[in-house]
């Protein structure tokens, strides 16, 4: 398809430089011309163009097959490129022709130089323009996510089009499709592809552990993608100078000025640290939990041995971890014990508290 097509091409170019008379019929001998120049005008270019596309046409099939592959390796080439990056190098090519533009009639100066001046200046001011335009990708590409150049209250536009980042923890806990669809999350979700990329590689790791969370990770994508009515976007940019999935996913923060959904405790830290605002989905459910003040009695099981020497410990129904002083002579029984303290974290809460029984010995 493509080899006809670019025929059609050839066979098109060589009529139009026949047509002209210019071309093919300067290459005749002098009888040969001064036979056409004899004929009528209009049926002397209607042969010159039928012997311009035979000729053209003749000489691209004996390139053909080269010219086909060449032309097909670019379009490959070409289709691999992210449509941000030419988008960006576009827009950038595109501003720096019409900068050029403006500057053409000072170029009269040149005298006789004045065009080349010209097309030197437009393949300058083309290739800052597009070397401007590629380093700025992501700023250009955030102006365009985000709707700075939409109408309408701005602030509004902002709050609805405010994007929240997934980061792979939080994918495979599987939380964030039970939250979404309770509709508390305003916004765009935003996947980028290179936790896609790590979401893959846990997926087909040889440890059955980490196959599994990665495909459970897959499957909630795919639940929040197809099931939920939130919006969704796949971010294709990548930051290739930075090696680490958490510092990618704290700057692609700072490009589309979103926030991070995660429930990691260190990437929790250092978006804080950075500057860049996140949601911790642990800080959400200790937000919803059941409270549970000092001095208040809750009726506990103490299952095992604390870090310290005769300590128990236990769990709530939600998983709450509840440190009990003294505990570890009740291991296997369901006591009574008074909440001493409660201590709130990032990484979760815990409850400290002493069986009622000894506080009564007391």
């Amino acid at each position: 398809m493509l080899k006809k097509s670019l025929l059609i091409v050839s066979g098109l170019c060589g009529a139009w430089f026949g047509y002209t008379m210019e071309g093919v019929a300067g290459v005749f001998p002098q009888p040969l011309k001064s036979w056409f120049e004899g004929m009528s005008p209009l049926l002397a270019q209607f042969i010159l163009a039928a012997a311009g596309a035979c000729l053209f046409l003749f000489f691209f099939s004996l390139a053909a097959d080269v010219v086909s592959v060449k032309v097909r390796q670019w379009i490959t080439a070409l289709t691999q490129i992210p449509m941000k990056d030419l988008a960006a190098g576009a827009a950038g090519l595109t501003a720096g022709l019409l900068l050029s533009l403006m500057v053409y009639p000072v170029l009269s100066w040149f005298g006789t130089l004045e065009g080349f001046a010209q097309f030197a200046i437009s393949m300058l001011l083309g290739y800052m323009g597009l070397y401007v335009g590629l380093e700025k990708k992501e700023e250009l590409s955030s102006l365009w996510i985000s709707g700075k150049w939409g109408s309408g209250n701005p602030e509004e536009e902002r709050r609805l089009e405010e994007h929240k980042i997934l980061d792979t923890s939080v994918i495979i806990d599987g939380r964030i499709a039970d939250i979404c669809k309770t509709g508390f999350i305003e916004g765009t979700i935003v996947i980028p592809e290179f936790v896609l990329e790590e979401l893959q590689h846990i997926a087909d790791s040889s440890d059955l552990l980490k196959r599994n969370r990665g495909r459970r990770g897959l499957d909630i994508l795919n639940k929040i993608q197809k099931e939920l009515d939130v919006k969704v976007m796949i971010y294709e940019g990548d930051f290739e100078e930075i090696s680490e999935v958490d510092s990618k996913l704290v700057k692609l923060a700072k490009v589309l000025q979103g926030k991070v959904v995660t429930n990691d405790f260190n990437l929790n830290k250092v978006c804080e640290l950075q500057g860049v605002s996140v949601l911790n989905i642990n800080d959400l459910a200790n937000a919803v939990k059941p409270v549970v003040l000092p001095g208040e009695e809750i009726m506990v099981q103490v299952i095992k041995d604390g870090k310290e020497h005769g300590q128990g410990v236990a769990y709530l129904d939600d998983g709450t971890m509840i440190v009990v002083e003294g505990g570890r002579d009740f291991i296997g029984t369901i006591t009574e014990v008074l909440v001493t303290s409660v201590l709130q974290t990032s990484a979760g809460r815990m409850i400290f508290a002493k069986p009622k029984l000894l506080e009564k010995a007391q």
